[in-house]
């Protein structure tokens, strides 16, 4: 298994749309073959920081089928508008 892990910053302002979006696009990343789970939490801190972390049978229903799927595109036409600056995620070895 694969955990995929990534900090998101949203931009100020934005963080109740962007939620509500996210909740949107929660259908495209879960219509994936290999996709166990994801979850989206707020950090305390940083009120338009964010950390997801999303779990996948192995790295390529992440890398592959997931990032060139049409839903990928629908997901990031709902949520790479709210990034400033835009995330890097990590793919970790999860057991």
């Amino acid at each position: 298994m694969v955990l995929e892990a990534a900090i998101l910053h949203v931009k100020p302002g934005q963080e109740q749309q962007f939620e509500r979006d996210f909740k949107l696009a929660a259908q495209y990343i879960s219509s994936i073959p290999g996709y166990q789970h994801h979850n989206l939490r707020k950090c305390i801190a940083e009120e338009n920081k964010y950390l997801l972390w999303a779990k996948w049978d192995k790295k390529e229903d992440d890398a592959i089928a997931f990032r060139q799927s049409e839903a990928y595109q629908h997901w990031k036409l709902l949520l790479r508008h709210y990034y400033a600056p835009l995330p890097a995620a990590e793919q970790i070895a999860f057991n």
